[in-house]
């Protein structure tokens, strides 16, 4: 079965810098680098770039440091023509009869172009920001529940569900979604894996060595076995991929050099107070250090000293990272969820430059079933102003 790749929308802003923000860290840039406003034009750029390239989908995170996911993704289906949006969505903060309802009316809408990635919020100080004031395993209980209703309203069925922190009665949608829309997760913890066992379709996890990725899909999939369930995996990656390997990892060093000492040690202390369980691992994978972060040939964990969640990039040559894709995918991993800074220009390197290997290797069609010209391509970069020495 062919690998799946989505990319990125960067709703917090965008920069030739590192860009952080999530699980509780500040949005914090390089000054040294110029930050993209996240205006519609610029984010239908990328989501067009990623349409034309080759991928998939395009996720949108959720958070109060970003733009919110459903109207800035709904305002851009009409710029595209078919590719999907990997929309994040928390369970809590509205009914899930209503996100059923707003599921169906999107992917009707938009011609069947919903992805739904479900994250159940790791930390609690930004959730009581809402009026959410679960702690971290009683939030996970009620995503459960959560989803076991807006499972069943997709499938037609009239609920009554009087749970310990979901009660609906007499639910129904006037109109279920075709196709039924996607449900991705993410998350480390114990709680988390059960949730992804009972009721998820894609798990997602950070990109932490293969091994380690190997390990974290067995045992998920051993709990979805007791349950008769089979779920797919994927992995949330950044990527540095040029003509030679030297050009990718002097980027690499570029964005390193773009983060002050003062940076660093500010997001990492916001970081180490966070409850994520999968952050913590993101964490141990550099320690704080700013030398020796490639922890895996070809996988670099510099990113993670500057923004929460992902913190990892692949970097090499194009025929490097491809044999890192396919070192991921004997682990179990069948989706890549990818970003790159600057968001427009890194979609390009990758899909002009791996895609194309892929292709060759039978492991990736593109969804139009075109095939790559391998030619020249503008790229229409949102800012023209050369980077500061």
């Amino acid at each position: 079965m062919p690998l799946t790749f989505h990319w990125f929308l960067p709703s917090q802003g965008d920069s030739r810098g590192v860009v952080g923000g999530g699980h509780g860290a500040d949005v914090v840039s390089s000054p040294a680098w110029r930050t993209r406003e996240p205006s519609l034009e610029y984010l239908g750029q990328i989501a067009q770039a990623a349409e034309r390239l080759g991928f998939e989908g395009v996720l949108t995170p959720t958070g109060s440091w970003c733009e919110d996911a459903w109207l800035t993704t709904a305002m851009l289906v009409r710029d595209t023509r078919r590719i999907k949006f990997l929309v994040a969505l928390r369970p809590g903060l509205l009914s899930p009869t209503l996100a059923a309802q707003m599921a169906s009316t999107y992917q009707r809408l938009s011609g069947g172009r919903l992805l739904l990635n479900v994250v159940t919020g790791g930390e609690s100080a930004e959730q009581r920001q809402h009026g959410d004031f679960l702690d971290k395993d009683a939030r996970y209980r009620r995503t459960g529940e959560f989803l076991r209703v807006v499972d069943a309203l997709w499938r037609g069925r009239t609920v009554d569900l009087r749970g310990e922190h979901v009660t609906v009665e007499g639910a129904v949608l006037q109109r279920t979604p075709d196709p039924r829309p996607p449900v991705y997760f993410g998350g480390s913890s114990p709680a988390a894996l059960e949730v992804a066992a009972s009721h998820v379709d894609t798990y997602l996890t950070w990109g932490e060595p293969p091994a380690a990725v190997a390990e974290k899909i067995g045992r998920v999939s051993a709990l979805a076995a007791e349950r008769g369930r089979a779920l797919e995996y994927g992995i949330r990656l950044h990527v540095i991929s040029r003509d030679t390997e030297e050009e990718a990892w002097a980027q690499a060093r570029r964005l390193l050099d773009g983060l002050s000492p003062e940076t660093v040690a500010q997001v990492q202390s916001s970081l180490r107070r966070s409850e994520s369980e999968g952050q913590r691992r993101m964490l141990e994978l550099h320690g704080g250090r700013t030398d020796d972060l490639e922890i895996h040939p070809h996988l670099w964990a510099g990113v993670g000293l500057a923004r929460g969640g992902a913190g990892t990039a692949m970097v090499g040559s194009h025929e490097q990272v491809a044999n890192l894709i396919e070192e991921y995918h004997r682990a179990g991993i069948g989706e890549f969820v990818l970003s790159g800074y600057p968001h427009l220009e890194e979609a390009y390197w990758f899909g002009e430059g791996v895609l194309p290997l892929l292709r060759e290797r039978g492991l990736w069609r593109h969804p139009d079933g075109r095939e790559a010209t391998g030619s020249p391509t503008h790229v229409p970069f949102a800012v023209a102003e050369p980077a500061a020495p």
